[in-house]
């Protein structure tokens, strides 16, 4: 079934055929082996589902899954790393492209306004993704959160999203990339797009740069993940300077007058741009991917995911107002604004030196996306929700080939067809929706464990986290269908004293060991409020898009992950590896907390994953 025994024998084989195609690479589990097999593991699906439904992982099991991509990644990173890294894979498209089409569109000059609300948001997620990339490093990201606290059914939706995330952040990165590749060369930023007219508007201006450009990046993070950070060092530094350059000689060229209006289309323009803008904050999850590769978890990630996102936020504030004070917003460029506004004002020489930068800068977040969505990948398919071929880490170069190389394919292709603002707006819908489950997820790992937590407090923690969602639904729901206020005059109270019951009225179940995310539960419920706040100011196109895709992952998951990660978790729990497992998690009980009369006694299998 792919999973190593005692001696580290493999039954799939993979250990030998990392890079093989055969059917046992992909379904080598047992319900996979023959068609009556199947057929039975079918019949069995509702009953299945449940399991999955209602299992919950351990770290100890996230952690020990690392043994099954045969060969262990390389532990070579450190705080000043992760932060490059960090800026890195952040300061790309979204700055140099969306600024534009935000400013232009919707928000006009209070665009640094929508950055300042998507980055607050963005930092409450990089808060509780920390602690989590602290307590649980390993490559699996949010997907391995989610599925401790909140079980295997919810992480498999999440990493459908994750992966989806990903690739169409990668598209757009890599389209946007052509655009500024044009300003280069002193042309239309479309220019070296050719138009298909047989193909539906939205997909018919194909993009084969973009296409080269994805193919370099996959050769490059195949190779090397410290290579890939040299590299990124270059690329972010030459950056910097760039940006600098931009905001000190913008400035100089900048006009008060192109201030007025400052927020043409009110405080809907502004949240509306706000969730677009959430794009450009994309990527910093992809650091706490690399947490199994850091030499020192607990000091290195804080440092390298806070430290990067303060630093991004300013400067991308900063960017917006330069921007807005060198051009009228009805006269930004959507497609490659701080080009277009240096050749506006009459320095047309410093468009090549822009475009130069934005060029580097989005190679750079191709990069980092690259590494980080293939780690992804790979510890899910360590779990068996997807085929397990993808988890296999090559041990010359230590990186996950297969799946940095399917993934890109698949960025590739996107990025050939689709224009910018339809992956814009699906992506925030993805990105926004995982960022609200992981502060789910942490409000649960602070206030709920398995034999600790009695049954009245898990049922007083269910209604209030019932309270804090519903109410930040229904917050967004008014916002996008309504243009009155008196609905917030009883959401808002709800959220809030739902927060305070959470906060007063059920004690908490775990301490962070290393590093915590502050005000709990405050800040937690905050960022669950901010990001389905956002979503609520997306438009409706992309829902159904968002849908669309949760339903293919729902047939998939019918069909064959559910299946495969019930077969892997039932014979994990024979396995040496688990017995190994249980006896540390028996040796953390010994100081745990006293179970207390009445304390909720859900399955402890289904903390094993079972």
């Amino acid at each position: 079934m792919g999973l190593e025994t005692e001696n580290g024998g493999s039954e799939s084989g993979m250990r030998r055929r990392g890079c093989s195609c055969s059917k046992d690479d992909f379904l080598p589990e047992e319900s996979f082996r023959s068609w009556g097999n199947y057929v039975n593991a079918l019949s069995q699906t509702p009953a299945r589902l449940r399991d999955r439904v209602f299992s919950r992982s351990l770290d100890q099991v996230e952690l020990a899954a690392k043994s099954r991509s045969q060969h262990e990644m390389k532990k070579n990173l450190n705080w000043w790393d992760l932060i490059w890294f960090g800026m890195g894979a952040v300061i790309g498209a979204g700055i140099f492209v969306l600024t534009g089409q935000e400013a232009n569109q919707h928000a006009g000059p209070a665009v640094v306004l929508s950055y300042a609300v998507s980055g607050l948001s963005a930092m409450l997620s990089v808060f509780c993704y920390t602690e989590f990339a602290v307590e649980i490093p390993v490559a699996g990201g949010s997907f391995a959160y989610l599925r401790v606290e909140l079980g295997d059914f919810v992480a498999f939706i999440a990493a459908g999203n994750i992966l989806l995330e990903y690739v169409i952040a990668g598209a757009a990165v890599a389209r946007s990339w052509t655009y500024y590749l044009a300003t280069l060369f002193n042309k239309d930023p479309e220019s070296f797009l050719i138009k298909a007219n047989a193909l539906q508007e939205g997909y018919n201006l194909l993009d084969p740069i973009a296409v080269g450009v994805c193919l370099a990046i996959c050769i490059i993070a195949i190779l090397s993940t410290k290579g890939s950070s040299r590299l990124n060092y270059v690329a972010s530094i030459v950056h910097i300077v760039v940006i600098l350059f931009i905001i000190i000689f913008g400035l100089i060229k900048s006009d008060p007058k192109n201030y007025t209006p400052f927020a043409p289309k009110g405080a809907r323009g502004v949240f509306k741009a706000a969730a677009v803008l959430f794009f450009a904050y994309v990527g910093f999850d992809a650091v706490s991917t690399m947490a199994e590769e850091t030499k020192n978890p607990a000091r290195d990630i804080p440092i390298g995911l806070v430290g990067s996102m303060v630093i991004t936020t300013t400067i991308y504030c900063v960017m917006a107002v330069t921007l807005c004070l060198m051009q009228p917003y009805t006269s930004i460029d959507v497609n490659a604004p701080f080009s277009v506004a240096f050749k506006a004002v009459g320095w047309s020489w410093a468009q090549y030196l822009v475009a130069f930068g934005a060029l580097k800068g989005m190679t750079s977040v191709l990069l980092v996306g690259a590494v980080g969505q293939a780690r992804y990948l790979t510890h899910i398919a360590r779990t068996h929700m997807m085929p397990p071929w993808f988890s296999y880490v090559d041990p010359r170069t230590g990186t996950p080939i297969n799946a940095t190389a399917v993934m890109m394919s698949a960025t590739a292709v996107i990025a050939f067809f689709t224009k910018l603002n339809i992956l814009a707006d699906l992506l925030s819908i993805s990105t926004l929706f995982i960022f609200m489950l992981v502060a789910l997820a942490l409000l649960v790992r602070r206030y709920y464990v398995s034999g600790v937590t009695t049954v009245g407090n898990r049922n007083k923690l269910i209604g209030f986290l019932l309270l804090i969602l519903s109410s930040s639904i229904a917050t967004a729901t008014y916002w996008g269908a309504s243009t009155g206020w008196i609905a917030y005059c009883v959401t808002a109270p709800v959220w809030f004293f739902s927060t305070m019951g959470l906060c007063y009225f059920v004690p908490r179940a775990r301490e962070p060991k290393l590093w915590g995310v502050p005000l709990v539960p405050w800040l937690p419920s905050l960022s669950i409020a901010v990001n389905i706040f956002l979503l609520g100011s997306i438009d409706k196109n992309s829902f159904k898009r968002f849908g669309l895709w949760s339903g293919g992952l729902l047939i998939y998951y019918f069909f064959f992950g559910l299946h495969a990660s019930y077969d892997t978790a039932k014979e994990l729990e024979k396995s040496a590896e688990w017995r190994k497992i249980e006896e540390g998690s028996e040796s953390v009980a010994t100081v745990a907390p006293a179970a207390k009369p009445g304390v909720d006694d859900v399955d402890a299998t289904n903390a094993s994953g079972n």
